[in-house]
């Protein structure tokens, strides 16, 4: 088995693992988290209907890092604050929080404080 495919299994076991034990709410939608080394995006999605509710990311115009600004938590948390603000647009105050394969560390934990501070309850 190839290295990479070892790893993308590994976190996809992971993400069904904190899945299974969130999905149990139902009644509330779902926010989730992905990260890449440049970048990180969050969407709020209603499980029973397999709709995306609202999304943000470090690439929403308007948002988009300069060049040579470096990608850390100040930027997560301001992602997350710009989710709970669309998601009070829409409605929706209290969500279940999907960490995804990522620790809740470091810029993960920064988004989650930031959408906190904007008003989402989790």
């Amino acid at each position: 088995m190839a290295r990479e495919s070892r790893k993308q299994a590994a976190q996809e076991k992971r993400s069904r693992r904190v899945r299974h034990s969130i999905k149990g709410g139902g009644n509330h939608p779902r926010l989730t988290v992905f990260r890449s080394h440049r970048h990180i995006a969050a969407q709020i999605v209603d499980d029973r209907n397999g709709v995306t509710l609202v999304a943000a990311s470090t690439l929403d115009k308007g948002f988009r890092r300069k060049t040579g600004q470096p990608f850390d938590k100040d930027l997560a948390r301001a992602v997350g604050r710009r989710i709970a603000e669309r998601a009070k647009e829409k409605n929706i105050h209290k969500v279940v929080f999907d960490r995804g394969p990522y620790l809740y560390h470091g810029k993960v934990k920064a988004l989650a404080d930031g959408a906190r501070e904007g008003g989402l309850d989790f």
